[in-house]
């Protein structure tokens, strides 16, 4: 392109370059001559007619080109044009490379005349199928532009609107043509118009197009945010020059808030999933409250804090809804604790109050840990009391503009509140976000109520357990006693694992350690019954395998529904009885499940150190004497308690001073990871060298052994072996005469003066006479004497008689049948059990703390009259 300067302006020649309008309109000429013949042939013409200007140039124009049924009609047409006729028509003729097909042109003739005055004619020839195409373009064009539903627009070369179509205009107002040569800053403000400004320059400096381009902004007139998606692609000329930018723009605003709807809701469920996996992991009330603010900031909220009715923490027990039900009386809520804070913003969390026990009142929110009281009708007041989502009003002195105030329900019971609180720039709640709020109140509620029900359970199950194992460190006579119980259910820290130390007539003592089958609080109710039946047991004094048979038959007895032992049977009087399937069905579950256990019992004698086993399917105890290696004791299974059927054995073994006796349950030495044989012979192993303390024996055992904590319950009971010493017993065999009775008294009062005992002496002497008396008088054979001093002074009087003393009221006009009423009030504990060859009677007195011995009362003497 060239500039000429010129005077009145600059005059711009240029050229049709190609691909302009001339080559898709196809407009050809040549000219005819004189004589008829075609003169000049145009190179146009040469393409349109496919023809070069030798093969025409001097020939009939329409020899050459037209059809030959047309050629007399053209003949006379040009012979008009000749004669100076200017002619436009349609004129058919044979197309090029086309298999012969024939096309039309408009020709426009135009008259001329040579140098030398002749005339001749200029023709102008046009394609009419080309035409008919361009035309046809317009028209779809126009009707794509026009009636599109969506937005179209052209940018200039210098970014104003260069067209616009209606749909463009209903959004923004007037018609199409009013938008011509407005810009974007007509459209969009601030950041979004000049956003789409630098994304027009590129497209039109790269071309490049763009797609889904989103902008917002609002239409004219209405204060509405809106969405638009937009594509932009550069427009270029038919000769490849680019001539503006198109945009197609769609409103999408239905859409993004779809969209926006969709991922709240995603939010939201992935809110309550993290809710579900997170919330819950701990029965501890505060972490509880903890994990919920974990979930909801920052995700949920900016901030948020928990308050839990201070009733709850301190474990009262009231039924649903009464923390809160003295709100009127106390002139606002209940008083509640504030157990959890947390803050997406770092100068939002208020000061935490190490005591726990004022709020800060007015002056801000409660400080974590104060104890604190809402008011009355305080919108937190309100959703405690009603157990509905209240709003709380945004305060202008704090960043704090939009909060709910959700109650924490739990089984219709409400346990706290839970605040969530959203700052200024955030979006404020609004309905899908009080479901979801209310919705993590709830499901924090139920693990926070769990974890009280727990926490209320697991202090029951802490005082049954105690209540069921012996109390501190058990104290014998003539045995170092440690002591070890592991429960297997971790969770309640109870099991059916018991030990347990009793103290037998004659300084002797039962040593038990049982196992029930099943964990946790049932398999420990079970435990407790066994063990209590256990002590009534020993109390009577039997031998072992009595205890064990009798513990069976109580074993079956509390099998059985009821502790009925009809079998299953039912029936009133004098009517038929028949089975009954339920209890059967109860009775098998039952025997199955709990009242199926073993167990081992010790009876140890100081005296002669010697301790009888009997064992009802238990594991053999372990006994290791000095410089010896451990031993299993050989003592007879059994059967478990509760099968029945079977008669226990038992087996006595002499234990020398310092040996040590370990009974244990199989948690001990048996797990999935290696047999039972291997678990006995590690504890062997473990027991080797017991020459340290006993408690730390247990220790060692407890750390050597892959006891895998956790699978079932460990109890485990040691015993060293000391005995009573020589000088602490007195044995003496009478003869059968009364002169024996006050031999017995010599012998007593000498002993306790030896001893040390002369506050005694007189008691002794009385208790003593009473029962040589009785056993001379009721009983068979000699009289043993023997006089026992450990923590307290044992006399026991043996006689071959199988007669058992019992005690009897006496009349007021017997002479006698008042010693045992005498041994009772004078003794702390007396009584008798059988022996092999006979019975023994004994008494037992407290040695002497230097207070002076109380005197029996009035009424205690009137008692035996």
């Amino acid at each position: 392109m060239s500039e000429i300067p010129g005077t009145a302006g600059d005059i711009v020649w240029q050229s049709s370059p190609p691909g302009s309008i001339y080559d898709y309109v196809r407009i050809a000429s040549f000219s005819i001559g004189p004589d008829g013949l075609i003169e000049q042939w145009s190179r146009r013409a040469a393409g349109l007619f496919g023809m070069a200007s030798h093969e025409v140039v001097g020939r009939d124009p329409v020899e050459a080109f037209m059809p030959a049924e047309l050629r007399d009609e053209g003949r006379r047409r040009v012979s008009e044009i000749l004669d100076g006729k200017e002619w436009t028509g349609f004129v058919p003729f044979r197309m090029p490379g086309e298999g012969g097909a024939h096309g039309v042109a408009e020709i426009y003739v135009m008259p001329s005349e040579t140098a030398n005055g002749e005339r001749a004619a200029l023709c102008i020839v046009v394609d009419v199928r080309a035409l008919r195409l361009i035309e046809t373009d317009l028209a779809a064009s126009q009707a794509i532009f026009g009636q599109s539903p969506f937005g179209f627009v052209l940018f200039g070369m210098d970014f104003t609107v260069v067209r616009a179509n209606q749909r463009f205009a209903t959004v923004f107002g007037g018609e199409a043509d009013d938008h011509r040569g407005r810009t974007v800053d007509d459209y969009l403000s601030g950041r979004e118009a000049d956003r789409l400004s630098r994304t027009l320059k590129r497209v039109l400096e790269t071309g490049e197009s763009v797609t889904d381009l989103q902008l917002v902004g609002s239409a004219p007139g209405t204060g509405d945010s809106r969405h638009w998606s937009m594509n932009l692609y550069r427009v270029h000329s038919g000769a490849g020059r680019p001539v503006g930018v198109a945009g197609l723009a769609t409103d999408v605003t239905r859409r993004h808030m779809a969209a926006r709807e969709a991922a709240s809701a995603r939010r939201n469920l992935a809110l309550l999933n993290e809710a579900g996996a997170r919330i819950g992991n701990s029965l501890d009330l505060e972490t509880t409250a903890r994990e919920l603010l974990d979930v909801a900031v920052p995700g949920f909220c900016d901030l948020a804090s928990v308050d839990l009715y201070q009733g709850l923490l301190t474990g009262e027990e009231a039924p649903p809804g009464s923390w809160g039900s003295r709100d009127q009386e106390s002139g606002g809520s209940a008083e509640l604790r504030r157990v959890a804070m947390a803050s997406a913003v770092s100068d939002a969390m208020p000061a935490t109050d190490p005591e726990g026990a004022a709020p800060d009142g007015p002056t801000g929110p409660p400080a974590m840990g104060s104890v604190h009281r809402y008011p009355f009708h305080s919108p937190c007041a309100v959703a405690l009391r009603t157990g509905l989502v209240e709003d709380v009003p945004g305060d202008d002195s704090t960043f704090v503009h939009s909060t709910l105030a959700v109650p924490m329900v739990a089984h219709d019971t409400v346990v706290g509140l839970v605040q969530f609180s959203r700052t200024k720039g955030s979006e404020s709640f609004g309905e899908r976000d009080r479901a979801l709020a209310t919705e993590l109140a709830a499901r924090a509620a139920v693990c926070i109520d769990n974890a009280r029900l727990y926490r209320r359970e697991h202090e029951r199950a802490l005082i049954l357990q105690r209540s069921l194992l012996p109390p501190g460190d058990p104290v014998a006579a003539g045995l170092d006693i440690a002591c070890r119980y592991l429960p297997g259910n971790t969770a309640t820290e109870v099991g059916g694992d018991w030990f347990d130390v009793i103290e037998l007539p004659g300084h002797r003592t039962a040593l038990v350690v049982g196992d029930v089958m099943g964990r946790g609080l049932r398999a420990a109710v079970a435990m407790g019954e066994l063990r209590t039946a256990v002590r009534t047991l020993a109390l009577l004094d039997l031998e072992p395998a009595e205890v064990l048979s009798a513990l069976d038959e109580v074993a079956r007895g509390l099998g059985t529904p009821g502790g009925d032992r009809s079998d299953g049977f039912r029936g009133g009087g004098g009517g038929s009885q028949w089975p009954s399937r339920a209890a059967h069905k109860s009775r098998e579950a039952d025997l199955s499940e709990v009242y199926l256990a073993t167990c081992v019992y010790a009876v140890y004698d100081p005296v002669t150190r010697r301790c009888t086993f009997a064992n009802a399917g238990h594991l053999p105890p372990v006994v290791v004497e000095p410089g010896q290696p451990a031993l299993l004791l050989d003592v007879p299974p059994g059967m478990p308690l509760g099968v029945g059927g079977e008669p226990f054995e038992e087996v006595e073994v002499e234990l020398r001073e310092g040996a040590l006796l370990a009974l244990y349950t199989d948690g001990l030495v048996e797990s999935r990871d290696h047999p039972l044989d291997e678990g006995l012979e590690a504890l062997r192993e473990a027991l080797t060298s017991p020459v340290r303390p006993l408690e730390d024996v247990c220790d060692q055992v407890l750390t050597t052994l892959d006891t895998r904590h956790g699978e079932d319950d460990i109890a485990l009971l040691m015993a060293r072996i000391q005995g009573l010493p020589a000088d602490a017993i007195g044995d003496w065999t009478l003869p059968r005469e009364l002169r024996s009775v006050g031999r017995a008294r010599e012998l007593a009062r000498t002993q306790l003066i030896t001893w040390g005992l002369g506050d005694l002496v007189d008691t002794t002497e009385l208790l003593v006479s009473e029962l040589v008396t009785n056993g001379l008088r009721y009983g068979e054979g000699e009289i043993r004497l023997r006089l026992l001093r450990d923590r307290t002074l044992v006399c026991e009087v043996w006689d071959a008689g199988l007669v058992q003393p019992r005690r009897r009221r006496a009349r007021d006009t017997d002479e006698g049948g008042r010693g045992l009423q005498l041994v009772g009030l004078l003794s702390a504990a007396w009584g008798s059990r059988r022996t092999p060859r006979g019975k023994t009677v004994w008494f037992e007195l407290a040695l002497p703390d230097g207070a002076p011995a109380a005197e029996l009362s009035v009424e205690q003497l009137l008692s035996m009259y």
